[in-house]
């Protein structure tokens, strides 16, 4: 089994301001996490950390993207890090952060090798700029790391594309909007939404994923798992709320598949926002159901 290495990204580079003069409260998420006692939970000695510059919420006037300059110096960073834990064959679990935090982990698996990628989340996260109101590279981090956007971004390194498109399986929407959806659907990715999930049903989709990612002959593949994909009733601390969602009992189902494939090759965990959940009642819960299935699952012979 692979040694679990927990990487904090404490970012929030990727969002808007919730409110004019106040930054993204996600950058707390992994002092909440270890606080709600999570680092406990995965019994794992190791702890590295890389803090990026300070947020910003001016628009970069190139790229029209905020805090573009500080992303890319954040992924550069990022990538050095994660790409020594993968060559030492250690099992890379990261707490955000914003999603934006994927495009260094992204380029460090391209120097790697060719790997896929399982985008949970409730929004697709799949658009260019030009649809985006807010100009955050977070809601727009699986398109540019399979290499659409500004190259400024999507090609940090000269590594573009980071994940190959058809290598991605972007898993969970439930933005239902035709302009919206549309952009994914065009692509070569694997698009399911949350409605189309529950109708092929978890376990086949799991089956087909990971059949895939063997049949590709991948390197391996990574796990993002965005808590807005959960059921807004037990995760609303999050930037961006949408009715309904994965419930625990759907997720930790879904999850402890991917868990168990000796090719899962890391996993992040993003945008719960501390500054929304103040009890830490939505955070206890999150942290008993991941750190119970992925302790009872991880790298456990696949099904």
């Amino acid at each position: 089994m692979k040694e679990i290495y927990i990487v904090e990204f404490p970012s929030n580079l990727g969002l808007k301001e919730p409110q004019p003069g106040k930054a993204p409260g996600v950058n707390r998420l992994p002092d909440w996490l270890w606080k709600h006692n999570l680092h406990k939970s995965l019994n794992t000695e190791h702890v590295t950390r890389i803090t990026p510059s300070q947020y910003s919420n001016v628009k970069d006037s190139e790229t029209h993207f905020l805090n573009a300059d500080s992303l890319v110096s954040y992924a550069r960073e990022q990538a050095y890090l994660i790409n020594n834990l993968i060559s030492q064959k250690k099992f890379p679990f990261i707490l955000g952060g914003d999603c934006s935090i994927l495009l260094g982990v992204a380029a460090a698996l391209k120097q790697k090798g060719n790997y896929g990628l399982f985008y949970l989340d409730g929004h697709t996260d799949f658009m260019d700029i030009a649809l985006s109101e807010t100009g955050g590279a977070g809601g727009m981090a699986a398109s540019l790391v399979t290499g659409n956007g500004n190259p400024k971004l999507s090609n940090i390194l000269n590594l573009s594309p980071y994940i190959k498109e058809e290598n991605l399986w972007c898993v969970g929407n439930r933005e239902y909007d035709d302009a919206y959806e549309n952009e994914i659907r065009k692509s070569t990715a694997a698009y399911l939404s949350l409605r189309e999930l529950r109708k092929k049903g978890i376990r086949n989709t799991a089956q087909l994923f990971l059949s895939e990612v063997r049949n590709k002959k991948l390197d391996g593949f990574w796990l993002h798992i965005d808590v807005d994909v959960l059921n807004d009733m037990i995760m609303p601390c999050v930037d961006s709320r949408t009715p309904d969602g994965l419930t625990y009992d759907e997720f930790n189902e879904l999850t402890s598949y991917l868990f168990q494939s000796p090719e899962l090759s890391g996993l992040e965990i993003t945008i719960l926002d501390p500054d929304l959940d103040p009890t830490g009642e939505y955070t206890k819960d999150f942290v008993t159901n991941i750190s119970d299935t992925f302790n009872s699952n991880f790298h456990k012979k696949s099904f």
